[in-house]
């Protein structure tokens, strides 16, 4: 019963800051299920933090839909491109071990935490309408996340938010909205590969989701209140993921 309130309370964390942050926030799930819930197979918790992450951003995306700031012809061109990346992403992680899997995990949180240290050089454009040109940007830009997204199982969020905002020129606030269809269909395939092979751990996953429908609730009032304090509130985040790579680094690389 510990093990599960844990869980759910993971799912509460990871849904609010899906909802605030758009797909970063799937980051810490694996972690969470890890460190704090105890799960001692990370390919169970991969598994099972991909599958909870594909519906807790389901929750978002339609919260963020209803406040109209999904660009979805954009979201559509990325996501399908990404989601043969994914798929690949998932088969070549399964082959790895878990301990080396972890510790390529906690390079690539390095990674997020310091890219969304650097913020968005501007503001960007709201009105954002999908041409042929912009096209030819999101697809290699969807098929590269979606393998990432795969490898890692998490939504990669990390990687799609400043990839739609490079590729597109949309404002931060569409880009993590827009995410949310990414990291939905990314971890939903991630998350059924994983099952195929027996690695997804139900129980867990139920309370996470449990959880997350909680920290969907919560995140809403929180991302108003943080609309105009975003760039503060963005570098705490990535403070936060970047202590935790180095915490599951250092955990993997002294055998957990």
């Amino acid at each position: 019963m510990i093990s599960l309130a844990a869980a759910a309370l993971s799912g509460t964390v990871v849904a609010l800051l899906l909802t605030v942050f758009g797909g970063g926030g799937s980051v810490l799930a694996t972690p969470l299920l890890i460190f704090f819930v105890g799960m001692r197979d990370p390919h169970l918790a991969i598994g099972t933090s991909a599958a909870a992450v594909a519906v807790n951003a389901a929750m978002g995306l339609a919260t963020q839909a209803r406040a109209g700031r999904v660009k979805w012809p954009c979201a559509l061109v990325f996501s399908a491109a990404g989601l043969a990346g994914s798929l690949i992403g998932a088969a070549l992680a399964k082959k790895m071990d878990g301990a080396q899997l972890l510790v390529w995990f906690a390079a690539a949180m390095a990674m997020i935490g310091l890219s969304m240290l650097r913020g968005a050089r501007s503001a960007g454009d709201p009105d954002v309408h999908l041409g042929p040109a912009l096209v030819l940007r999101l697809a290699p830009a969807g098929l590269i996340t979606g393998f990432a997204a795969g490898f890692f199982g998490i939504g990669g969020g990390f990687l799609i938010v400043p990839g739609l905002m490079a590729a597109s020129g949309m404002t931060l606030a569409h880009a993590a909205a827009t995410s949310l269809v990414s990291v939905t269909l990314f971890a939903a395939a991630t998350s059924g590969s994983y099952a195929a092979s027996h690695l997804v751990d139900w129980t867990v996953f139920a309370a996470m989701v449990a959880g997350g429908s909680l920290g969907v609730v919560m995140g809403v009032p929180v991302a108003r209140r943080l609309a105009q304090r975003a760039a503060i509130a963005r570098r705490v985040f990535a403070i936060m993921i970047l202590a935790t790579s180095a915490y599951v680094g250092y955990r993997a690389l002294n055998g957990l």
